[in-house]
C-alpha cells in the first residue's frame, strides 16, 4: 500500500504522502485535522436561496420601474380614469398594498388604531397567504431546516412557520412600534420624477421614516420591528438558534421590505402600461 501512495504521490513513505494530501487540502480551503478525522468536506458556501430570491426580485423590479418610467413619459395619460381603490389593494393581485398612502398631499398622521388596522390587512390578506406558501415551498425543496422533515408534514411545518414570520413583521413594523414611537408606517409614493430620483425614495424610505409630530427620523419601526421579529423566529427555528441566523433572518425581512417599496412606487405606472397594451391589441386578439 505504502508503494502505492509513493507512486501516486512521488513520495516514499506513508508519513510523506499524508503530508503531501494535508497541502493539497490545504491549498482548496480544508485543512489536514478534516482529512484526519475522516468527516466529509464540507461543500463551497453558496448563497442562500432566499437571499438570491431577495437579489433576483429587486433587479426584475428595477428593469420593470425603468420601463414602466419610459412608457409613462412617452404616451400621455390623458383621459385614463383614477385607479379603482380595490386594484391598489394588492400589486399583481397578490401582494397586500394596504400601507400605501392613496393619495398624495394626504400627510395627516394617522391614529394608532389605523396602524393596527393596516398591519392586520396585511398579515391576514389572502396574499400573504399566498406569499407564505410559495416561501414555504421553496424551503422545502431547498431541504432548509431539516429538522422539519419532507413530505406533507413538513411542508406544513414550513408553511407555518413562513406565514408566522409575515404576520409578526407586519405587526411589529405597520403596528407596534409605529404606535409606541409615534411613527407613520405608510408608504408615501413619490409618483413622478425620474426613474432614479423615485427608486431612491422607495429604498430611502427603508432607512427614514415620518413622525407623527412631523419631519422624519430613522426607521426604528423597520429595523427595530425586523429585529424583534427574527429574534423571536428563534423560538420556532431549531436549526438556526444563533447570531446569524437571526440576523440572515432580519436581511430577508428588509430585502423583502425593499422589494416591497419599489413596487409600491411602481405599480400604476406598469398597471396603466400593461392597460394600454391591451387597448392597442385587437378584440379578437385579447385574452
Amino acid at each position: 500500500m505504502s508503494n502505492t501512495r509513493a507512486l501516486l504521490y512521488g513520495v516514499d513513505s506513508d508519513v510523506s504522502a499524508r503530508e503531501c494530501v494535508a497541502d493539497r487540502v490545504r491549498s482548496a480551503g480544508l485543512t489536514a485535522k478534516t482529512l484526519a478525522s475522516g468527516e466529509e468536506f464540507p461543500a463551497a458556501r453558496r448563497p442562500k436561496p432566499t437571499v438570491l430570491s431577495v437579489r433576483i426580485l429587486v433587479c426584475l423590479c428595477t428593469a420593470a420601474a425603468a420601463w414602466c418610467q419610459e412608457a409613462s413619459s412617452t404616451t400621455p395619460d390623458l383621459a385614463s380614469p383614477k385607479p379603482s381603490q380595490a386594484s391598489d389593494k394588492r400589486i399583481l393581485g397578490i401582494i397586500p398594498n394596504y400601507r400605501t398612502n392613496p393619495a398624495q398631499g394626504q400627510d395627516e398622521p394617522i391614529t394608532a388604531r389605523e396602524k393596527f388596522k393596516i398591519g392586520t390587512e396585511d398579515s391576514f390578506d389572502r396574499g400573504t397567504f399566498a406569499l407564505a406558501a410559495v416561501v414555504a415551498a421553496q424551503d422545502q425543496l431547498s431541504n432548509s431546516n431539516a429538522s422539519f422533515g419532507r413530505g406533507t408534514e413538513g411542508y406544513a411545518h414550513r408553511f407555518v412557520t413562513s406565514y408566522s414570520d409575515w404576520v409578526i413583521g407586519d405587526y411589529m413594523t405597520e403596528a407596534i412600534f409605529p404606535a409606541a414611537l409615534h411613527l407613520d408606517p405608510r408608504y408615501f409614493r413619490r409618483g413622478e420624477g425620474g426613474v432614479w430620483k423615485r427608486l431612491g425614495s422607495a429604498v430611502g424610505q427603508i432607512f427614514w421614516i415620518r413622525k407623527d409630530s412631523g419631519g422624519h427620523t430613522f426607521n426604528f419601526a423597520e429595523f427595530g420591528g425586523n429585529a424583534v421579529a427574527a429574534a423571536i423566529g428563534n423560538a420556532y427555528y431549531p436549526d438556526n438558534r444563533s447570531a446569524s441566523g437571526t440576523l440572515n433572518r432580519l436581511g430577508m425581512q428588509v430585502g423583502l421590505d425593499v422589494t416591497g417599496n419599489i413596487l409600491k412606487e411602481f405599480w400604476p405606472d406598469l398597471r396603466r402600461a400593461f392597460h394600454r397594451h391591451q387597448d392597442r391589441t385587437p378584440a379578437g386578439l385579447r385574452p
